[in-house]
């Protein structure tokens, strides 16, 4: 999955039905069961002081932001294949850099949205300061982004590859 600057997001088919059936989940089963937890907990009486109630209407929020924010991600959503292994860095792609020029001194990580991170590997926004710098950049280029506080870094690409994960 990789988002660009129009905020449509190219997702992969198998990413696409997975947040699809997210969805679904969260607007059919799910729904259903935070409201049985929000009915019972307001059996309990007074719900000023009522842990169970607050902690269900707590959950109850999260799962519709996380409906509105998987609704409108599917709505921009592009349905496409993985970028080419044309050596050039793009969204959707796994990217080893070196930093400094010290080839001893390396970050790899998938270049995407926070949609497709994952605990197997760290994941960097396309609209990441190190993200947008390295993007189009190909294999062998030194790229330049600005750090928080102002100043340039430039890293050297080592290697980009389509994620397979």
């Amino acid at each position: 999955m990789t988002q660009t600057s129009e905020n449509v997001t190219w997702l992969t088919q198998e990413a696409y039905n997975k947040l699809k059936d997210e969805l679904e989940y969260l607007t059919g089963p799910a729904r259903t069961e935070i409201a049985a937890k929000i009915a019972a907990a307001r059996e309990e009486g007074d719900l000023r002081e009522n842990g169970g109630y607050h902690a269900a209407k707590e959950e109850q929020g999260k799962q519709e932001l996380r409906v509105r924010q998987l609704t409108q991600l599917l709505e921009n959503a592009k349905v496409g294949e993985a970028p080419a292994a044309d050596g050039a860095v793009a969204p959707g792609m796994v990217v080893t850099i070196a930093f400094d020029g010290d080839e001893d001194d390396t970050l790899t990580f998938l270049l995407a949205s926070r949609e497709y991170a994952s605990a197997d590997i760290e994941t960097y926004s396309p609209q990441s300061p190190l993200g947008a710098g390295v993007t189009g950049h190909k294999v062998g280029e030194d790229a330049e982004y600005e750090l928080p506080n102002g100043k340039k870094a430039s890293v050297k690409i080592l290697k980009a590859e389509p994620y397979n994960g």
